[in-house]
């Protein structure tokens, strides 16, 4: 099962995604949530690279 918890507040957004498809879709399903996750990310970088005094980001590897 895979888990997305999102938390909305004043001025602040988080998004946590958690698990694991289990063999029901082939892993369809994981690589769909994944590739979304990672291509909002991506998209972010691109507007801090363009913005560096309006946006900052910072991803860390755990």
């Amino acid at each position: 099962m895979i888990h997305v918890r999102a938390r909305l507040g004043a001025g602040r957004t988080s998004i946590e995604v958690t698990g694991h498809e289990e063999h029901t879709e082939q892993g369809r399903v994981c690589a769909a949530v994944s590739a979304i996750t990672q291509t909002a990310l991506l998209g972010l970088e691109q507007v801090a690279q363009h913005h560096p005094d309006l946006v900052s980001i910072e991803i860390t590897q755990e």
